[in-house]
């Protein structure tokens, strides 16, 4: 069996009793990496906020910085990387936890064991980790309570990560600056939810991985994994069913 995604979450557990389960995996990275980018500099530079519409408005302000903030990373497969790599390009300092103790392929990125260390000295922490039974609510009120009051959370892994009650608790007390939500729990949101229209969330539909553009790339590495296994060859990029991801 192949997932044309990389999180295999929605699937049904029996359907990961297959012989072989591959996924997608690195597939998107560099998209979902560039929207990341893209949230940590619209939220540090705010350009809409000092944009001037009339000579009333024309009036100096400062803007955030990105290069000399720290970014966390929870989370450092295959988006985690691509985002790191890019974070230190920009002169940003990159921290980030990761489940298994493997040393990061990017040099420059400082490996945390204490989640809430990451959480406590970002001023973006980025979501990147699969979701999984273990993983479930992990961003929950206990959790939020070690971050800076002004940071700034991206989540482009999956909704049921965070606990939606929590984050919108932390932000209303004025305990978290803001969030950047490519995904949800549920999807869509019902129509009346808080999350909608908050202040400080920026909400997108799910759009982080820009699959109408990667879907070249991702038919690609299907036909040849299909050709691997032809061969009598192992696909790449096989999920653990027992792990989830």
């Amino acid at each position: 069996m192949y997932s044309g995604s990389v999180g295999v979450d929605f699937y049904p557990r029996w359907l990961l009793e297959a012989p072989l389960v591959s996924c997608g995996r690195g597939v998107a990275s560099d998209e979902i990496a560039d929207y990341v980018i893209s949230a940590i500099y619209h939220h540090a530079k705010n350009l809409e906020a000092v944009r001037a519409r009339s000579l009333d408005e024309w009036r100096q302000a400062p803007l955030g910085r990105v290069a000399g903030s720290t970014i966390g990373i929870v989370g450092l497969g295959a988006i985690g990387t691509a985002v790191a790599r890019r974070a230190l390009a920009l002169g940003a300092r990159v921290v980030a936890s990761r489940r298994r103790a493997l040393p990061s392929a990017v040099a420059g990125v400082e490996l945390v064991g204490d989640l809430r260390a990451v959480v406590a000295e970002a001023d973006h922490l980025v979501l990147s980790l699969p979701a999984t039974d273990a993983t479930a609510r992990l961003i929950d009120a206990d959790l939020l309570a070690h971050a800076k009051p002004t940071a700034h959370i991206i989540n482009i892994a999956r909704g049921s990560i965070v606990d939606q009650e929590a984050l919108l608790a932390a932000l209303d007390a004025g305990r978290l600056g803001f969030a950047t939500l490519d995904v949800t729990e549920p999807e869509p949101l019902p129509a009346d939810h808080p999350l909608w229209r908050h202040p400080l969330v920026r909400l997108t539909p799910h759009v982080s991985s820009n699959y109408t553009l990667v879907r070249d790339v991702l038919f690609g590495k299907v036909v040849a994994n299909l050709e691997r296994f032809a061969r009598g060859e192992t696909p790449g990029d096989l999920v653990d069913p027992q792990e989830g991801y």
